[in-house]
């Protein structure tokens, strides 16, 4: 299906305005467990508002990205699109500045993908997933293969952070200096591993999208503590409290797929944190699992309007649950999530995914090609977003 006619996006109206700040409670609601329960759509318009999808918001890039919690990064490209969504006005540059100044970072971290984030956040969520990708990097086999042991590892990493303290290395640098280091050729998959597990933040090659295939790195400043449980149990809290800001009402289960953390750990995590009345309990729509929120997190009316958007492709959103049914109609998994893993650049109608989308080429006066998994309203077809800038 040929896709509609493109304009500015609908803002959200001002009755919707108000009724998501009505939503945010003047003080805090002490639920018992499961006594307050939501539905479906509750949860899916308290995912738009906290994801600055209702409307678009004019705010600095760099706040944004908190608000947000953290953009996927994989593809180069998907940040300044998930911006493009959420901010009114955005420029690219804005976000190329930031990226440059290093106010936003970015590095392997949640599902121990590339993510983008606030420079502040990242000590935090680089502790939080510690566990997990020093099991995942220094426990591959393809690591171990090399003859490298985690202490090795450890040993290593404090000369070479020193390193790429000063400018930002290539990948072929660093893999020099490991090999003159080492004094032997460090194997590339075990090269690979060992740096995705240092807490290093790709720095800028050049517009547009600031980040081309050669790779460099700097040493992340201030350096989060590795192979501490302590720092890696407080950071796990910290990213569950922003977490749930961005993204909540959550259940453990959610909180463990956004992270890839192991459930005990995020069970521990919050029962720490309900223990310390942070968090309000209500119950899933199912009537069964209890939801986590924040005191006072926007929880706007079910029946919110919701803009038609052009999401980015590995959109946060369509990730951070483990029933991505939020968002994503079970029924639509499949032709939106690859067999590779790539989730594809998607249309959102009504706050649901209702196709997919894609540029037809790189010129700033290029189309689209969109493709809707049913028929749209009428309503969906009238304005939709202007093409995002290339």
């Amino acid at each position: 299906m040929a896709c509609p006619s493109l304009g500015q996006a609908t803002a959200l109206s001002g009755a919707g305005r108000a009724a998501v700040a009505a939503a945010r409670p003047p003080k805090r609601e002490n639920h018992a467990m499961g006594t307050t329960k939501t539905t479906a759509r509750a949860l899916n318009r308290a995912t738009l508002a906290r994801q600055l999808l209702l409307a678009r918001e004019p705010l600095e890039v760099t706040e944004a990205v908190r608000r947000v919690v953290a953009l996927q990064a994989q593809q180069p490209a998907s940040p300044y699109i998930a911006l493009w969504n959420r901010l009114s006005p955005f420029d690219p540059a804005a976000l190329d500045t930031a990226l440059t100044d290093l106010r936003l970072v970015r590095s392997t971290l949640m599902r121990i993908t590339l993510h983008t984030v606030h420079a502040d956040d990242y000590a935090p969520f680089r502790e939080a997933m510690e566990p997990t990708l020093r099991g995942s990097r220094l426990g591959d086999p393809r690591f171990r293969a090399s003859g490298l042991t985690p202490a090795d590892a450890d040993a290593v990493l404090p000369p070479l952070l020193k390193y790429a303290e000063a400018h930002p290395r290539t990948a072929a640098e660093l893999r020099t200096w490991l090999d003159n280091h080492l004094g032997t050729p460090l194997d590339t998959n075990a090269h690979r591993l060992l740096r995705q597990y240092a807490p290093l933040w790709h720095t800028p090659t050049g517009a547009p999208w600031s980040f081309g295939t050669p790779q460099s790195y700097v040493t992340a400043t201030p350096p989060p503590a590795l192979a501490d449980p302590q720092a890696a149990a407080e950071g796990l809290k910290t990213l569950i409290r922003r977490y749930l800001a961005g993204f909540g009402p959550a259940t453990v289960a959610d909180m463990a797929q956004f992270a890839l953390v192991q459930r005990p750990r995020v069970r521990e995590a919050v029962q720490a944190l309900t223990d310390e009345d942070e968090l309000d309990v209500l119950q899933a729509p199912d009537g069964k699992t209890p939801l986590y929120d924040l005191p006072g997190a926007p929880r706007p009316p079910e029946d919110t309007p919701a803009p038609p958007r052009l999401m980015a492709m590995w959109d946060s959103t369509l990730l951070a649950y483990a029933d991505r049914g939020r968002l994503l109609p079970p029924g639509y998994r499949k032709l939106v999530t690859r067999v590779n893993g790539d989730v594809l650049p998607t249309l959102l109608v009504d706050g649901h995914v209702a196709g997919i989308w894609r540029p037809l080429g790189n010129s700033p006066g290029a189309a689209i090609e969109a493709t809707a998994f049913h028929p749209l309203p009428a309503e969906a077809g009238k304005p939709w977003p202007r093409r995002p800038p290339p």
